[in-house]
């Protein structure tokens, strides 16, 4: 029996543009840190396929093999970065809504976290985290979440929803709550 030979993929590599006024940093443990105008965002990127260097003006990603691991690590990275990117440029917003039919309830904030008082006239107030980088402002009946990272942005705001879940109850008679009503558009 004849042996096959091996056939080496060949590496892939992204070339991304920083542009004006972002100060990029790579640390040697694989920590990116982006800082721009809205703030400053960082992510780790410590995968044994995919290599991140800086060179000048450019971050360059790179996977040793173009197999489907590796171009999904690498696809990967690119994405996180484009996010990291456009988020010390633009800010990541999220809106969510505060809808109350049966109870007046009141929703604050309290240092690092969201207070909700009178839920379903429950005695007992439901709380929130708000996650370190994120920016929470409430509006008579909407509240407004910001941050850099799109992660921190949505965690928060994914935090602020879940809090005012109805268990046991019919949702159709039942629709008191904080809901999510606009998320960051997508750039395709």
């Amino acid at each position: 029996m004849k042996a096959q030979p091996t056939m080496k993929k060949k590496a892939i590599t992204y070339k991304i543009e920083v542009p004006q006024g972002i100060i990029c940093e790579i640390s040697d443990t694989g920590l990116l840190n982006i800082k721009g105008a809205k703030g400053e965002a960082e992510r780790h990127f410590l995968h044994p396929l995919v290599t991140l260097k800086k060179e000048g003006n450019t971050i360059t990603l790179s996977a040793k093999s173009s197999k489907k691991k590796g171009k999904r690590m690498l696809h990967s990275a690119h994405a996180h970065i484009l996010n990291l990117l456009r988020g010390v440029q633009e800010g990541f917003v999220y809106k969510l809504k505060i809808c109350s039919g049966h109870f007046p309830m009141t929703v604050k904030q309290e240092g690092d976290k969201v207070v909700i008082i009178n839920f379903l006239g429950e005695k007992i107030p439901r709380i929130a985290p708000i996650i370190p980088g994120a920016k929470v402002k409430i509006e008579k009946e909407t509240i407004l979440v910001e941050a850099a990272n799109i992660e921190v942005a949505g965690q928060t705001a994914a935090n602020i929803e879940v809090a005012t879940r109805i268990k046991g109850r019919d949702r159709r008679v039942f629709q008191d709550g904080i809901y999510i009503i606009e998320k960051p558009a997508k750039i395709k």
